[in-house]
């Protein structure tokens, strides 16, 4: 009877500790959409080590609590770093010859 009792309290001081290991992208894109499905038209989550000091509301901690998502609401989110920077062309253009 000790033994099963044992069991069972090992069993629920675990189980807390194994439900807290998610990865961040994974939590950050349910925490996006739930956001998104709340009329939220604009805001930022963004991942930062739980030690750094961030503006915004903590919405989440992943990665056994190593990290947390951090909420902004009413910015934008960034655009991603290659589609921000114009292309640049090395061709010239095209004039056209008086006729």
């Amino acid at each position: 009877m000790k033994s099963f009792i044992a069991i069972a309290a090992s069993l629920l001081i675990a189980s807390p500790v194994l439900a807290q290991v998610k990865p961040c992208e994974e939590l950050k894109g349910e925490i996006d959409a739930k956001i998104k499905n709340n009329g939220v038209p604009a805001f930022t989550t963004t991942i930062v080590d739980k030690d750094v000091a961030e503006d915004g509301k903590v919405v989440g901690t992943c990665e056994g609590g190593s990290k947390k998502i951090v909420y902004k609401r009413g910015e934008a989110s960034p655009a991603p770093a290659a589609t921000s920077a114009p292309a640049a062309t090395s061709a010239p253009a095209a004039q056209k010859s008086p006729q």
